[in-house]
């Protein structure tokens, strides 16, 4: 079976690529200095030259909340061009799988906790970051709509917050688990004796390593055909102060953790119900302290070398 995974040198991607190929699968890894899925030409193109059995999507621009509210145009723009082309041309070459990656972000702000998959449409949106959730919600409505139209085996898994391996640690558009990552190993090694960061510190976040979310790609991949999307996640959250305390710990930073409450906050709270994925056989494995101690090692490891996406 040949696999395209785009955003494949990414975040997920990455962690995707190697679970197929560690499964035996040949895999055909797409950024952008492959094809640029923002061109539509090329994208057919390339589709239709390589004929894949499965297309997974884990492309997208992506970014922190000061990202997100400062370029809505791209998040929005970039990402329906994106899952809008390679689903166009993956539905002209006769792809037989398509598996649409979303985001958490596509509940209302005050969802009822935790977010069962129902909930989607049910209230108005985080702000924030609305440009991207309206995107990714298309891309689940263009799946639904691929199944309903051509009787195409697609389908939408929506990931809670992922971290890991390969992430963006760019401060400014990063999300907050690399951001943290990155601010208290630079404070720890410098011997910072404060480090202020954004809002107060008290809303909840759920976080999911990419290895566990890979595991959940293939699994679902082969055991999920339904219309709907289904959560990914660990069904469990933290506040982001508890999140920081624990980053800091970890990364050996000692000084003082001080909030910036003129920074917004964003949602209130996020954690998903994962009832569902959990009921066809798969359960994330690497609990956040683990999955934090070696995403630092690995962190840590890519800055010496000049290798970090930054």
């Amino acid at each position: 079976m040949t696999i395209v995974v785009a955003g494949g040198t990414g975040l997920a991607g990455s962690a995707i690529v190697s679970a197929y190929v560690a499964a035996g699968h040949e895999v055909i890894p797409v950024n952008r200095t492959v094809v640029d899925l923002l061109d539509r030409s090329a994208t057919f193109d390339f589709l239709a030259s390589v004929k894949p059995t499965l297309v997974i999507d884990a492309a997208a621009k992506v970014g922190g909340i000061g990202a997100n509210n400062s370029y809505p145009v791209e998040f929005l723009a970039d990402n329906v061009r994106i899952q809008s082309n390679l689903m166009e041309a993956a539905h002209a070459a006769n792809v037989e799988k398509f598996i649409f990656l979303g985001s958490s972000c596509i509940y209302p702000r005050d969802c009822a906790q935790p977010i069962k998959e129902e909930y989607l449409l049910t209230g108005p949106l985080e702000e924030t970051n609305s440009a991207y959730a309206i995107a990714k919600i298309a891309g689940i409505e263009l799946i639904k709509s691929f199944r309903k139209e051509y009787g195409r085996k697609w389908i939408s898994l929506m990931p809670t917050n992922l971290y890991g391996p390969f992430d963006n640690f760019e401060l400014q558009g990063s999300h907050v688990l690399p951001a943290f990552i990155r601010r208290f190993v630079e404070a720890a090694e410098s011997g910072a004796a404060k480090e202020t960061l954004w809002g107060t510190g008290a809303p909840k976040r759920e976080f999911l390593h990419v290895a566990d979310l890979a595991v959940a790609v293939l699994h679902l991949g082969e055991k999920y055909d339904e219309p709907g999307h289904i959560n990914i996640g660990t069904g469990e959250d933290l506040t982001i102060k508890e999140l920081a305390e624990l980053v800091a710990e970890i990364a050996g930073f000692t000084g003082e953790i001080a909030w910036d409450h003129s920074k917004p906050d964003g949602t209130p709270r996020k954690v998903l119900d994962v009832s569902k994925a959990k009921s066809l056989g798969w359960a994330p494995k690497i609990s956040l302290r683990d999955g934090i101690t070696s995403t630092i090692t690995w962190y840590k490891s890519a800055a010496a070398k000049g290798e970090l996406r930054r």
